[in-house]
C-alpha cells in the first residue's frame, strides 16, 4: 500500500506565505506525476499545480506567479510554496500522486488526507 501524508497547512494573513509538503511512503517503485488540488467550502475540487517526474510543471491560472510546485524524487516528496496568499486561497489542499508499486509500471492515483489552509483578510 501507499500513503501520502501532507503537512504545512495553517492560518496566515493575506499576503503571507506557507509551504506545504507531501511525502509518499509504502511500496513504491516509481512515481509519475504529483500534484496539489484544493477544495473550498461549497465548491468543487480544483487543480492547483502538477509536476512530472522530469520536472515539467502546470499551474492553475489563479495561482500562476504566486505558487511554486517542486519535488524531491529521492524523498518521494512534493512541495507547494505559496506566496502572496489571498483569502480566496482558503481551502483544504490535498496532494495526489500517480504511483506504481510494481516493477512493471502500473500507475494508480493515491490521495493524501488533506490539510487546511486558511487566509485571513
Amino acid at each position: 500500500q501507499v500513503q501520502l501524508v501532507e503537512s504545512g497547512g495553517g492560518l496566515v494573513q493575506a499576503g503571507g506565505s506557507l509551504r506545504l509538503s507531501c511525502a509518499a511512503s509504502g511500496t513504491i517503485f516509481s512515481i509519475n506525476t504529483m500534484g496539489w488540488y484544493r477544495q473550498a467550502p461549497g465548491k468543487q475540487r480544483e487543480l492547483v499545480a502538477t509536476i512530472t517526474r522530469g520536472g515539467s510543471t502546470n499551474y492553475a491560472d489563479s495561482v500562476k506567479g504566486r505558487f511554486t510546485i517542486s519535488r524531491d524524487n529521492a524523498k518521494n516528496t512534493v512541495y507547494l510554496q505559496m506566496n502572496s496568499l489571498k483569502p480566496e486561497d482558503t481551502a483544504v489542499y490535498s496532494c495526489n500522486a500517480a504511483v506504481s508499486n510494481t516493477l512493471f509500471p502500473n500507475y494508480r492515483d493515491y490521495w493524501g488526507q488533506g490539510t487546511q489552509v486558511t487566509v485571513s483578510s
